[in-house]
């Protein structure tokens, strides 16, 4: 099985500030925080992990199968997904400042 078939999207609390598919907002002072509309699209966020994996916007540090980090750029945002759980594939996400995104990064 490909892995972009494999990886799950499932969210972290930390990085809402509104109820969403993962629960109740638990931000922490540290964490970047999520478009409330993102909390409420989980099958989007879902692809875009997908298509990063297809078209291998990951790093190269890798948890056992799994990429640690994978990017998706949508307009001016890139969302930058963390694997959660490396026997299952899960990965939360969250925006980075455009002084954090990964060099070299086209997607």
């Amino acid at each position: 099985m490909a892995l972009s078939e494999v990886v799950k999207y499932v969210g972290s609390p930390e990085h809402k500030d509104a109820p969403s598919f993962v629960g109740m907002p638990k931000p922490r002072a540290d964490a970047s925080i999520c478009d409330r509309a993102l909390g409420e699209n989980r099958d989007m966020v879902q692809q875009w992990l997908e298509t990063a994996v297809v078209n291998g916007w990951v790093g190269e540090l890798r948890d056992g199968r799994f990429p640690r980090y994978v990017w998706y750029r949508d307009g001016d945002v890139v969302y930058e997904g963390r694997l959660v759980n490396q026997q299952r594939g899960e990965y939360k996400g969250y925006p980075l400042n455009n002084d954090e995104w990964p060099q070299g990064l086209v997607c």
